[in-house]
Formats: structure tokens, sequence, C-alpha cells
């Protein structure tokens, strides 16, 4: 409660300042939202480039047959898949950490959890 007291008090400092008039004219309230906007996040560089451009032109010069691409369509898929699965383990390592910065998704999902005052201080 003496906390309490002890920010109340500056507040009321710093809006009598001058005759009364307070130093901050906010235009809306000084509360914070539960959300927040949702933001892509920076577009990763593109994988297995090469091997889709190798398969695409074993495709051009076979006419589109599967069967003569078989190898070039089985490095391909190989590649998509360890891209992925590194791509897993990347984000598993960062949800893991301490610090960094949290996706939009995530600081929704605490700021819901720990919702905040909806009074002004």
């Amino acid at each position: 409660m003496a906390a309490h007291r002890s920010i109340q008090e500056k507040v009321n400092r710093l809006i009598n300042k001058k005759n009364g008039k307070p130093v901050l004219k906010p235009s809306k309230p000084l509360v914070l939202k539960d959300f927040v906007a949702t933001r892509k996040q920076q577009a990763g560089q593109a994988t297995c480039i090469t091997e889709m451009g190798v398969m695409m032109a074993c495709w051009k010069r076979s006419n589109f047959s599967d069967e003569t691409c078989s190898p070039e369509i089985k490095s391909f898929y190989a590649c998509v898949q360890d891209a992925q699965a590194a791509m897993k383990k990347k984000k598993k390592s960062e949800s893991t950490q301490q610090g960094g910065r949290l996706s939009s998704e995530d600081a929704t999902t605490l700021l819901k959890r720990f919702p905040n005052l909806r009074t002004e201080i």
C-alpha cells in the first residue's frame, strides 16, 4: 500500500507542477493492451534451390518424365526434409533459450495469461 501511495504522490507532483495543469496530456489512456500486433518474421534464406534447378532441368530434358529423373527428385526431397528438420531444431533451440525476441504469437499468449491493469496509475 505504501508503494502505491508513493507512485500516486509522484504522479500528483507531475500533474500539479504549474497551476494544476498536467504536464502530460495523453490522447489515449496510459494502459497497455493484452495483445501484440501480428507481424510476420523476416523471411529466411531459400534452401534447396540448386537441387530444384537440377530437377527441373532434368524434367525439361526428359519431357517431364519422373522415371528418368528419379535420382534428382530423390535428392531434392532429401534436401527438403533436411531443411525442415534443421528449421524445427532451430525453432526448438530458440524457444528453450532465455532472452532474445518473442514472436508476436508468443507475446500475445503471455499477455493474455498475465493481463495488465485496466486503470491508469
